[in-house]
Formats: C-alpha cells, structure tokens, sequence
C-alpha cells in the first residue's frame, strides 16, 4: 500500500506504508536545506586538506575525502566552487590529506574558517614542502591526478606518493561528523 510523504520544498512524493519515517522530496536548486541535511544522515571522517601556495601554506577541511584505488593508489575530496580556497586547491600540484583524530574538533573548525593561519598548531613542511600537521591519524601526501567540474563543487583526485598513519598503543580513534556535530565511533556489541 502506498502512502503520501510530506512535504518539503514543494514535492509531494508517495512513500511505501514501510517507510512512514521518511520524508520524500525532489531535490530544489533554490532551497538546498532539505538536500543537505539528507547529506548530513552520512555520517562521515573529517579531514584537513593542505597545500603551499605563493602566499605560504593553505588548509581547508573536509569530509568528502574517499579512497578510490589501491593500484594506482588514488585519493578523492571534493571543493565547493564558492569557497575561497577552491582555485588555489583546484591549480595546486601536490596537496596532503590529514585524518583527523577525536580530539581535534577545534583544529577542524579552525580551517573550515581560516585558511591560511597555521599560528597556534604543531606543523612542519613534509614531502614537495606540504604543510603537514601533526598528531593527525594519518596523512596522505599527494599529486594532484585530476580535477572534474561537478555541479558546484570540484572532485580532486590526488595519486599518494606518501603516506603515514599512527600504530600501536597511539592509534586513537578519528573525529566523525554526523548531523552537523563532531563525534566519535562507538563500535557495537556483535553475537560473538
């Protein structure tokens, strides 16, 4: 049996009895709320990108950061065509992708707002004079594959030339970002 969602940006859409609990909608270009916070239902790792550009280092975070390849090992993130930093992120060479760990929630805030000021955390310039930040839980330093048009964002895709990650007892556990909030993995109680 078929039921009626409500309604969200002016789409109506029939929902199966089962799916009582979700809204549907067609995604609208003037008001993207809805769209995004479907988005904001994956929860995802939160990650600082960085380059070196003329004007010294730049860093942005992001949680669009996916694995793509193991042979080419090959890297993707996306940047939104509005931000400020996309052209330098979008011409750059190389760039270095830091995993975040639990405890670095202010450190992501800090580059989803300011780019270019590394005053107040632990860096050093790494391979091809990336701007490295430490204490991350991992990090990938790469050259830049391609960059695809994709609506109002750029994919880059970067092939690793280097990697590192954390072992043993530091391992620690990495920032998520779930619904507009910071947060960290609580693994679930398994049968076994």
């Amino acid at each position: 049996m078929m039921g009626v969602a409500g309604q969200i940006g002016g789409a109506v859409a029939p929902v199966s009895r089962m799916d009582d609990n979700l809204i549907s909608f067609a995604p609208e270009a003037e008001d993207g709320a809805p769209l995004r916070a479907a988005f904001g239902r994956f929860g995802t790792g939160v990650t600082v990108i960085t380059t070196q550009t003329e004007t010294g280092p730049l860093g942005m975070t992001a949680n669009s950061f996916s694995s793509v390849s193991l042979e080419p090992p090959l890297v993707l993130w996306s940047a939104a065509l509005r931000s400020k930093r996309h052209d330098a992120f979008a011409r750059a060479r190389h760039f270095c992708i830091h995993i975040l760990a639990e405890d670095q929630a202010a450190l992501a805030l800090h580059f989803a707002g300011q780019g270019h000021d590394f005053s107040g955390f632990d860096w050093h310039e790494g391979p091809e004079g990336l701007p490295t930040l430490a204490g991350v839980l991992a990090t990938f330093h790469c050259e830049t594959h391609a960059v695809h048009p994709a609506g109002d964002h750029s994919v880059i895709l970067g092939r690793i030339r280097h990697a590192a990650q954390r072992h043993g007892d530091s391992e620690g556990a990495g920032l998520l970002f779930d619904r507009g909030r910071f947060g960290t993995f609580l693994p679930q109680k398994t049968g076994q």
